[in-house]
């Protein structure tokens, strides 16, 4: 949890979303929210209570039913106009993720356009709402299909990706009838009551979706709370866990997303400097706060040397600096986080593990006091070293080697987290066999960060994933609506009357 800033600070308030506007928070309590480039708060949020918490999901309440009996196809006309809305202002809402989380501005551009891309998808939902006719099931009897919506539906989302996963979420829900409250990361609140905005220019109701800012009094609301029916969160593995433990004992359909160590398998035919640039990239993009980021390189057998080799010339050469300017690499999105990741590095030397590039040695102009960490890469690494099992969140990549294909798969498939893998390599064979065997939910051949298209779903295996579906795509609707098979017959007015008592068969 954020430390509470002076109620008396000079910084502006960020406030929440409920019923169509923006509305001041009331319960006292609030947090700083940080230019990460600049190491100094810019503003502060408010931390809703329970009682604001409960206002959102009143007005939920109050507008579902109404906007679940409007037509699927006027409710996409309305995330039509959202999704000009959203291209319009493309730059805007990068510029606000670079300044709240600190990433390059032109990769916040493509969370937007990735986040975009679900809009896309939402906007086709009369026709994925269409449910199945069976004519003549038996003798004058026919039956159908109904996707109706859950009702009262709520997000909760992390910091690193503030208008992407949100997006991931609320598009779809709100489709396919749902009202929906989002409850966004305290770090970096600014973009999702800016979605809301945008949102009631769209001509979306009020009440059918708020934003709640705020920290754990607001989440266990939401949790509890019986008006409540669908909840989707994204985060670490531990709060994941709790949350669909929790969310689930109170009766809620709940997807939990949680953390990830993705491994990129690198066959002995790869070309060692494309598999080099696609770890540039994979490993230390955002600074390596993805979900889908590539902290684990597996080498099988020569594979290795020149591997490690290409990637240290690259990483003298990786531009850092503040995400407004033309760099690579920008800073972590809290001293705290960064001093967390700085203490990994610090364990991966412990552990004996041959430090290439030390990120703590970090030296450039102009990055002041901002959150920044250099970029860092362990060769040598094994699998009974910390640096392996657990989820860093920084830019930090490990090399674990390796003498065949299926002791690399023995590597992947025996880690907790099974989100995301890749594999580099010009062998078909070994491609195939890699994409059956592994125990990953999303897997790329040549392609490091294999997150799917919108209109595919999105998720990973073992402790990755709680719940049974995955988000955004045919899983994102079918976790916001309820299934409803419908058997209808008619009787001639002069049918003969009499029960049956057998079971009913056609």
């Amino acid at each position: 949890m954020a430390n509470p800033a002076p109620l008396d600070s000079p910084l502006p308030l960020l406030g929440h979303w409920i019923a169509g506007q923006r509305v001041a928070g009331q319960s006292g309590r609030s947090g700083p929210v940080f230019d990460p480039a600049a190491g100094i708060a810019r503003r502060r949020v408010a931390f809703a209570s329970r009682s604001e918490t409960e206002q959102a999901i009143a007005a939920a309440c109050a507008a579902q039913p109404a906007w679940a009996a409007t037509p699927p196809l006027q409710r996409a006309r309305v995330l039509f106009r959202f999704k000009a809305l959203l291209d319009a202002h493309r730059d805007e809402l990068a510029a606000t993720i670079t300044s709240e989380h600190g990433k390059v501005f032109d990769d916040a551009r493509g969370e937007v356009t990735r986040g975009l891309e679900v809009v896309e998808f939402a906007c086709g939902i009369p026709q994925l709402l269409k449910g199945e006719f069976s004519d003549s099931v038996g003798s004058g009897v026919d039956s159908w299909s109904l996707r109706q919506p859950v009702g009262v539906c709520a997000g909760i989302t992390p910091f690193n990706f503030p208008v992407m996963v949100p997006l991931w979420m609320f598009p779809i829900a709100i489709a396919c009838g749902n009202a929906f409250v989002l409850k966004p990361s305290e770090k970096d609140p600014s973009c999702p009551l800016r979605l809301a905005e945008l949102l009631a220019e769209a001509g979306l109701p009020a009440g059918v979706f708020n934003v709640v800012n705020g920290d754990r009094e607001a989440v266990d609301t939401l949790l509890a709370d019986p008006r409540v029916g669908a909840l989707s969160f994204v985060g670490s593995t531990p709060v994941a866990e709790h949350v669909y433990r929790t969310a689930s004992q109170h009766g809620k359909r709940v997807q939990a997303l949680g953390g990830a160590k993705n491994h990129m398998v690198v066959m002995p035919d790869a070309n060692p400097e494309l598999a080099a640039d696609a770890l540039m990239g994979a490993a230390y993009g955002s600074a390596g706060e993805r979900c889908m980021a590539i902290s684990v390189a597996v080498t099988v057998g020569s594979a290795a040397d020149p591997l490690v080799a290409a990637l240290r010339q690259k990483l003298g050469a990786l531009r850092i600096g503040p995400g407004t300017g033309a760099v690579d690499m920008g800073p972590l999105v809290t001293a705290e986080h960064r001093d967390r990741v700085r203490g990994y590095i610090d364990t991966g030397v412990a552990e004996g593990a041959d430090l290439v590039v030390d990120g703590r040695k970090l030296q450039a102009p102009g990055l002041g006091q901002g959150f920044f960490l250099g970029p860092t890469l362990f060769d040598r690494v094994t699998p009974a070293m910390r640096i392996w099992r657990e989820e860093i969140f920084g830019p930090v990549l490990v090399v674990v080697r390796c003498d065949s294909l299926a002791a690399a798969l023995d590597i992947v498939n025996r880690h907790e987290f099974g989100n995301g893998t890749a594999i580099f390599t010009r062998d078909g064979r070994a491609a195939r066999e890699f994409t059956r065997r592994v125990a990953a939910g999303m897997v790329g051949i040549n392609v490091p960060i294999p997150v799917p298209m919108a209109f595919h779903s999105f998720g990973g295996w073992r402790r990755s994933l709680f719940g049974d579906l995955h988000v955004h795509g045919p899983d994102g609707v079918r976790f916001y609506t309820r299934l409803k098979t419908v058997t209808g017959r008619w009787f001639p007015d002069d049918a003969p009357g009499g029960a049956d008592y057998l079971m009913p068969t056609m």
